[in-house]
């Protein structure tokens, strides 16, 4: 069954929902926007039609909010909220805990707990879990374990079997991403080594909130284009979640603003 088919259903598994995404995300950078985005909404429309059903309330929400512009961008949190799938595995994309980048960064602290900077397949699985658990939701090993195999699909965008800050991130919806931001001003390891030592003035190992203040207002002066100096507190309090009691160390700094290098 193709991608196109899924959207005839009247309710979409997990692995559809999947497919579909893989699908409509032709370039793979984890969100539709552009064209993608227009597809996915002539062909849901065309599919729902074929199949003899109309546009849920949702659906017809999302058609009005970005069928008539070209600058529209979704991530898969905005497409969960609009097609019919399994109720567990939308729990997932309508987590309390995961409302901001905040919450989200001291998620990421909690379930990265050997600071390996990236969250494995087990760590990925008790993380669901517990936000089943949360939602007072029980439901079989079996299929917690597909569920956790088809986000890691999802969400793993360099396939490497685990998922970076970056990559989970995408469970954030797409206003609240704030990472999206930082992509454009990462540096690479020894700029942001130079960068950590210049704005560690203490010379004490870490960087604590009064010196990140000092990088962040710097980085928003560099990058006007991607950084807006009006969120900077919003940007130092989740950056800020990552810490160890108020001390933000190289290694945690580095998943925000340091970029991989082959």
């Amino acid at each position: 069954m193709t991608a196109e088919t899924h959207l005839q259903g009247t309710q979409i598994t997990p692995v559809q929902f999947f497919e579909i995404w893989h699908h409509y995300d032709s370039d793979g950078n984890g969100y539709m926007d552009g064209k993608e985005l227009q597809n996915f909404i002539q062909e849901l429309q065309q599919a729902r039609k074929k199949a003899g059903l109309d546009l849920t309330p949702e659906m017809k929400a999302f058609v009005d909010q970005y069928g008539k512009t070209t600058d529209g961008k979704i991530g898969i949190v905005e497409l969960a909220q609009v097609l019919p799938t399994e109720e567990n595995f939308l729990l997932f994309f309508r987590c309390q805990q995961l409302k901001s980048s905040e919450d989200f960064m001291q998620t990421w602290r909690k379930y990265d707990s050997d600071h390996s900077g990236f969250i494995d397949s087990e760590e990925l699985k008790s993380f669901l879990k517990d936000l089943l658990q949360k939602a007072n939701k029980q439901i079989e090993d079996s299929k917690l374990t597909e569920y956790t195999e088809i986000m890691l699909r999802m969400f793993d965008a360099n396939n490497d079997g685990k998922l970076e800050l970056t990559e989970l991130a995408r469970l954030l919806p797409v206003q609240e991403n704030f990472l999206i931001k930082f992509q454009g001003v990462k540096m690479c390891a020894k700029e942001f080594n130079k960068a950590f030592e210049m704005y560690d003035q203490d010379g004490n190992g870490y960087i604590d909130e009064n010196e990140l203040d000092a990088l962040l207002k710097d980085l928003c002066e560099k990058n006007k284009k991607e950084l807006d100096i009006n969120n900077l507190a919003t940007y130092k309090k989740s950056i800020m979640a990552l810490s160890d009691g108020g001390k933000l160390y190289r290694a945690e700094l580095a998943l925000i603003l340091c970029a991989e290098e082959n």
